[in-house]
């Protein structure tokens, strides 16, 4: 059962992906469907992923995140990471996340 609730917004060909709970493997299919189509909407320029109310993340999420630069730089459109803070800020850090991603 997953504990993380997303919300989707679209706006002048910017997506925005909210997330609050714990990104882990159980939210692999709820942040999959998110992004999928996000990424499937040609309006779409930017995607970013709002992490300011995620409590926890671990390695799984680390690897989604990844998964998503791969399609989104593939779909030819610009991903950031925003608000983190907290435990998620210090995973990022420890990852080097700041070198693959843009956050903000």
């Amino acid at each position: 059962m997953s504990t993380i609730q997303i919300t989707t917004s679209v706006e002048n060909g910017n997506a925005r992906i909210s997330m609050a709970g714990r990104f882990d493997f159980n939210s692999h299919r709820q942040f999959r469907e998110a992004y999928q189509q996000v990424l499937d909407d040609p309006a779409v320029k930017e995607l970013e992923i709002d992490l300011g109310s995620v409590d926890y993340l671990d390695s799984s999420a680390l690897g989604m995140l990844l998964l998503l630069r791969e399609k989104t730089s593939a779909a030819n459109k610009l991903l950031a990471l925003t608000n983190c803070r907290g435990v998620v800020q210090q995973v990022l850090d420890v990852a080097n996340f700041n070198k693959l991603f843009t956050i903000r």
